[in-house]
């Protein structure tokens, strides 16, 4: 048993080992998960939540290593979670996205950690929501959650961040098309990254069309910008950081950052209570009552809606 409370205050004066220490409780689902988020709970809510979304190949490494650099000459300290496609074989991340930003690997001031998917669809991990308050509770001004290679539908990092990323490049058939429909209408800053490629402008034309086209903003509302960078070069990097940054203002002067977190710490607590939930009625296969249920539907006494509901009454009563 790891003891929670040493292994958080050696968190919050920067130990790395703590803090891989910490996610690795929770990538695991270990039995000290809930004393570990109640040690972390007062200590979060401070770190800015930034996703970086994307088709494969678009850029995301580089750009998440050089929005670290860019954040570093601002004395912030950054936490990376890079999550990688699962290796078939060992069940782990891939790693692909370390060895890009290795050049970080030595700051005392960036912590990045790989986390593989492992099965879970959305672009992100499973556990990402409580490694996410992990580095925020380890006192990061900034946390990059840089995504899975994703296609239209995996919108899940929109619900995770407190900005929202996508990033696009031209040379890769429509420009567009990997992102239309589902994570075209998630973004809150786009970038246009390897700028320097043919068809880079008009990648950004076609990205600022669709944007006007399902536009449905009042005066005020925040329009998403689009940003061409270089990322591997660091050009334009600087813009992006600076479009964030707006985005973040905005949302703090409406209030729709305090929303978004409310609507995040929501989703957090469904998810927990859906998935003890779902262990329990697990846990009840070869169950008597689970049994009966089952019997009185064949036999046209019930319906499985009825059925459903008497079943999560008697668990939410035991």
């Amino acid at each position: 048993m790891q003891d929670v409370s040493m292994l958080v205050a050696q968190a919050r004066e920067g130990r790395p080992r703590a803090v891989a220490r910490l996610i690795s409780l929770v990538e695991g689902a270990s039995p000290q998960l809930r004393e570990v988020m109640a040690a972390l709970a007062p200590l979060t809510g401070h770190a800015y939540v930034v996703g970086l979304t994307g088709s494969p190949g678009v850029g995301k490494s580089t750009s998440t290593s050089a929005l670290v650099t860019a954040y570093r000459k601002q004395g912030k300290r950054v936490g990376v979670l890079a999550v990688d496609p699962s290796s078939p074989f060992s069940g782990g991340a891939l790693l692909g996205d370390r060895v890009r930003m290795s050049d970080h690997a030595s700051d005392p001031g960036v912590y990045i950690r790989s986390m593989a998917t492992r099965g879970h669809l959305g672009g992100l991990a499973w556990a990402a929501p409580q490694a996410i308050r992990v580095l925020d509770a380890a006192g990061c001004d900034v946390i990059l959650v840089e995504t899975v290679g994703v296609g239209q539908s995996e919108v899940e990092i929109a619900s995770q961040a407190d900005t929202s990323m996508v990033l696009l490049a031209p040379g890769m058939g429509d420009g567009i098309q990997a992102a239309k429909a589902g994570i075209l209408e998630i973004g809150d800053v786009y970038v246009v990254n390897k700028a320097d490629r043919d068809g880079a402008d008009a990648t950004a034309r076609e990205l600022n069309h669709m944007l006007g086209l399902g536009e449905s903003r009042g005066p005020g509302d925040w329009r998403p910008p689009i940003v061409k960078t270089v990322a591997a070069r660091g050009e334009g990097v600087d813009e992006v950081v600076e479009a964030l940054e707006k985005h973040r203002a905005w949302m703090e002067e409406r209030g729709v950052l305090a929303e978004r977190r409310l609507a995040r710490a929501a989703r957090e607590v469904e998810t927990i209570a859906v998935t003890a939930l779902r262990e329990r009625i697990g846990d009840l296969h070869g169950d008597r009552r689970l049994s009966t249920l089952a019997e009185r539907i064949v036999n046209g006494d019930l319906d499985p809606y009825r059925a459903a509901d008497e079943l999560v009454a008697g668990l939410t009563e035991s």
